[in-house]
C-alpha cells in the first residue's frame, strides 16, 4: 500500500473510533436522563401525613401532626428498659410457654405479692409452662423504685422502662412491651396480658386455647365492637386528634390473650402507626393494621363477677377488680384442695 494510502486509512481509523466514542457516550447520556430519580429514605413517622385504615364498615383517617403535637412523648420514646429481665422466657421446660404478662405501677407492690402468691407465678397448667413478668414504668418515689429492684433481685420477673408512669403513657408500655417480646420472648406460644387487679383462672384458660380450633389464630377477649368515642373524662380524647366518632374493634385492656405468632405482625405494624392515647384502642388499630382477628369470649369478665361467688371464678377466665384481699381467699378457695398438682 502506498505511504499516502496508508496515511489516510489510518486517519479514517481514528476518527471512526472517535465518532464511536462520541455515540456511546451520548448513548449513555440518554439512558442516565431516562433512569428514575433515586429513592428517598422513608421519612420519619412525624414527617408523613397521614395513615388510613379501614375495616370494611368505617374508614379510620389518623393525622400523625395531630399526634405528634399532642402527644410527643408517645411518639418520640426509644423504649428503653432500666430492668429489661431479658431471660426469662429461656428458663428450663420442655413445655409451650404461657406468659403472664400483668401491668402494674412501681406503687402497687402489695398487689403484685398477693398475684404472686395466686395465679401469677411460675408452674404448669393444662399443658403450658406459666411464667409471669411484671410490666412497670418509673415513678419519682424512691423509695417505691428501690423495693421494685428487690422484687426482680428476688423474683426475677420484672421489666421496668425509663418512662414515667401514667394513664396515656400505658399506650407506650403496650408499644415497649411488644418490642421487648419481639426481641426477647419469641418463643412464647401464648401471652396473657392484665391488670394488676384482676383474677385470671389459668386452668380454665389453657383448657379454652388448648381445646379451640386454630386459637393461635386470634387475639381473644371481651371485644368491644366499634365502641363510641368519648369525649369528656378519663378516657376522652379531642376530635381535633381524633374526628370520628367510633374505634375499631379492640379487646378490653382488662385481660386478653395474644398468640405468640401474631407478635411480629403487631410489632411492624406499631412502627408505621402513630401511639394512640388510649392502649386498648391503640392495640385495636394495630390489629387492623396487620390484618387480624379477634376471638369474642364473655368469660373475659372485663367489669367485674357478676356473683362475687366462687363458681363465677371457676367458670371465668378473668374477673376484673378484684382487692389483693380477696384474690387470695377465691384462690384458696378454688386450689387449695389441690394443692401439689398443676396450678
Amino acid at each position: 500500500m502506498l505511504p499516502g494510502v496508508r496515511w489516510r486509512c489510518h486517519l479514517w481509523v481514528q476518527l471512526g473510533v472517535l465518532v464511536a466514542l462520541f455515540l456511546y457516550s451520548y448513548h449513555l447520556t440518554l439512558q442516565t436522563q431516562r433512569l428514575p430519580p433515586p429513592l428517598r429514605p422513608t421519612l420519619p413517622l412525624s414527617h408523613r401525613q397521614s395513615v388510613t385504615l379501614s375495616d370494611g364498615t368505617f374508614t379510620f383517617h389518623l393525622n400523625l401532626s395531630c399526634y405528634e403535637a399532642q402527644f410527643p412523648q408517645l411518639q418520640r420514646h426509644l423504649c428503653r428498659a432500666v430492668i429489661a429481665e431479658a431471660g426469662v422466657c429461656k428458663r428450663a421446660g420442655g413445655l409451650p410457654l404461657f406468659l403472664l404478662a400483668v401491668k402494674s405501677h412501681p406503687a402497687s407492690s402489695g398487689r403484685r405479692a398477693a398475684l404472686r402468691r395466686t395465679w401469677a407465678r411460675a408452674g404448669v397448667a393444662g399443658g403450658y409452662r406459666l411464667q409471669p413478668l411484671f410490666l412497670m414504668a418509673k415513678t419519682p418515689d424512691a423509695r417505691h423504685l428501690s423495693l421494685v429492684r428487690q422484687e426482680s433481685s428476688h423474683f426475677r420477673d420484672v421489666v421496668l422502662w425509663d418512662f414515667l408512669e401514667s394513664h396515656h403513657n400505658l399506650s407506650l408500655k403496650e408499644r415497649c412491651f411488644l418490642q421487648w417480646l419481639h426481641t426477647h420472648c419469641r418463643q412464647a406460644a401464648f401471652v396473657f396480658k392484665g391488670d394488676d387487679d384482676l383474677f385470671m383462672n389459668p386452668q380454665a384458660l389453657t383448657g379454652y386455647l388448648r381445646h379451640l380450633p386454630n386459637a393461635s389464630l386470634f387475639i381473644h377477649g371481651n371485644i368491644q365492637r366499634h365502641a363510641a368515642v368519648m369525649r369528656r373524662g378519663k378516657y376522652s380524647v379531642s376530635r381535633t386528634l381524633y374526628p370520628l366518632e367510633h374505634y375499631p374493634h379492640f379487646a378490653s385492656g382488662g385481660g386478653f390473650v395474644l398468640p405468640g405468632s401474631l407478635v411480629p405482625a403487631l410489632y411492624q405494624a406499631s412502627l408505621r402507626l402513630p401511639v394512640f392515647p388510649l392502649d386498648d384502642v391503640y392495640l385495636g388499630f394495630l390489629v387492623l393494621a396487620a390484618g387480624l382477628s379477634f376471638s369474642h369470649e364473655k368469660r373475659f369478665r372485663v367489669w367485674g363477677a357478676p356473683k362475687d361467688e366462687l363458681q363465677v371464678y371457676r367458670e371465668s377466665f378473668t374477673v376484673h377488680g378484684i382487692p389483693p384481699k380477696r384474690m387470695e381467699e377465691v384462690w384458696k378457695g378454688l386450689w387449695s384442695p389441690r394443692q401439689g398438682k398443676e396450678a
